[in-house]
């Protein structure tokens, strides 16, 4: 690698790292930038897990450090999300771009809509279902959005922020932080899958993981601070990016080729 493309992959790390850490959809970027350096759909796919394993192990430990982890709630989510992560991972052998496309443009609708339908539902915790056992339907839900974590991963953040919001209870900086620790649990099962199946490229994979965790830890540290407004303006605008993207109004691919 060249030092001008070692360059463009740590900032387009930094970039993928804050924005997945705060709400989802970073791997468009990350996804696009492998390709363009020459990595076939399927091996990108489980080169980016190395980002998301190293990211998510750096947010999480910042949010550990804010003491946002108080109760075992969260592991018993991630325990269904992994098993789903884990199948998923094993039929993402050769991945299609436009399943990709259609999934992420169906997440984007449904996101705006319940981030612009009552917003203050985003901002508040439901201590109802938050204070009641967890049901089989919200483990299934976690199940499920896990399984597309595994498969595809693009996108999966905003899955998982409405389950927790409006599934399971918690309020945005809560859902924010136990998103990180679903996908940090899970992307270690996936990325093993990749990795046996020869399906990734260490060195890019290492290389876009230095700028994740640097992006990781800055939003994580936001997130806290900040609060839930701005974690929900920050998914306005990735979500808006994400739209433009799949309806070819902005193109990654291009304007990272220009870079290089």
């Amino acid at each position: 690698m060249s030092i001008t493309e070692i360059v463009v992959v740590v900032v387009a790390g930094i970039f993928v790292g804050f924005i997945n850490t705060l709400s989802g959809g970073g791997s468009v970027i990350s996804l696009s930038l492998l390709l363009i350096l020459g990595l076939p759909a399927n091996i990108a796919n489980g080169t980016n897990r190395i980002s998301i394993f190293f990211q998510t192990l750096s947010s999480v430990g910042s949010f550990t450090r804010q003491k946002m982890f108080t109760e075992l709630r969260p592991v018993w989510l991630a325990i269904p999300a992994t098993i789903g992560a884990v199948l998923g991972a094993y039929l993402a052998v050769d991945v299609n771009t436009r399943v990709i496309e259609i999934a992420m443009a169906v997440a984007m609708v449904v996101m705006l809509f319940f981030l612009f339908y009552k917003p203050d539902k985003w901002l508040s915790q439901n201590s109802s279902l938050l204070s009641g056992k967890l049901k089989w339907w919200q483990l299934a839900i976690f199940f499920v959005v896990g399984f597309y974590g595994g498969f595809i991963q693009v996108g999966v953040g905003y899955f998982l922020l409405m389950a927790l919001v409006l599934g399971i209870g918690y309020d945005l900086v809560q859902a924010n932080a136990v998103k990180n620790l679903i996908v940090f649990f899970y992307a270690i099962f996936a990325l093993l899958v990749f990795i046996i199946d020869g399906k990734v490229n260490y060195l890019y994979g290492v290389i876009l993981s230095v700028g994740s965790m640097i992006g990781a830890l800055i939003a994580s540290y936001l997130a806290v601070k900040k609060g839930a407004g701005f974690i929900r303006a920050v998914i306005l605008l990735s979500v808006v990016l994400t739209l433009l993207q799949i309806t070819g109004l902005i193109n990654f691919q291009a304007l990272i080729r220009k870079m290089m």
